[in-house]
Formats: C-alpha cells, sequence, structure tokens
C-alpha cells in the first residue's frame, strides 16, 4: 500500500512540474505575440491580441473535447450498467435451472450422466 501511494505521488509530482514548464512556454508565448490582429466574426470585427485569440480558440477547443469526453463517458457507462443487469438476470436464469445436489458422489455421478434428472 505504501509503495502505491509513493507512485501516485510521484505521478502527482510528475504532473505538477510538467503543467509548471506547460505554463511558463505559455506566458513566454504570450509575451512575444502580443500584436493585436482584427478577428471577423462574421457580424462584427475587432482587435484584440493575438494570444487571446489564441487561447481563447484553444479553451473552446478543449472545453468542446472534454463535453463530448464527457457525454460518451456517461453513455459507456449506462450501457455496462445495463449489460451487467443483463448478465446477473442470466445468471440467475442459467443457475435455477440446473440440479441441486448436495452430496458430492451424486454430483460426480449426475455430470458423468449416470444419474438421470427427475421429471
Amino acid at each position: 500500500m505504501k509503495r502505491r501511494l509513493e507512485v501516485i505521488s510521484m505521478k502527482t509530482q510528475g504532473l505538477l512540474i510538467s503543467g509548471l514548464v506547460f505554463a511558463l512556454l505559455i506566458a513566454i508565448f504570450a509575451v512575444i505575440n502580443v500584436d493585436p490582429v482584427l478577428v471577423n466574426f462574421m457580424f462584427a470585427t475587432t482587435s484584440a491580441p493575438l494570444i487571446l485569440v489564441i487561447l481563447i480558440s484553444a479553451l473552446l477547443g478543449g472545453l468542446s473535447t472534454g463535453l463530448f469526453g464527457i457525454i460518451r463517458q456517461y453513455r459507456l457507462q449506462r450501457e455496462i450498467k445495463g449489460l451487467k443487469r443483463e448478465l446477473d438476470e442470466s445468471r440467475a436464469l442459467h443457475s435455477s435451472d440446473r440440479p441441486v445436489i448436495q452430496d458430492r458422489d451424486l454430483l460426480a455421478e449426475h455430470d458423468n450422466g449416470l444419474l438421470k434428472p427427475a421429471e
């Protein structure tokens, strides 16, 4: 258990360091790209810093991708729940079809075909 916590902790530290490096690169990118650009919205035109246009576009893309991923995950979980319910019903139906034999010798005879099921 302790080893697993160490691995999780190391993964968390790695993600934190990666996030900080990524944030530093974004900050440098933002400082370099401060020039204003013309943005046309078809019904209006405005001027905005290039980095703002890039960041908003990336944010909207990430949000839409995340939303589609969440919807897909929800549908798959519902499907899994239904399949588990179906499997449980099938197992219950299958287990009620089999004869219940307590004695091991009788069970062996039944499995070998020596004992006929009662009708």
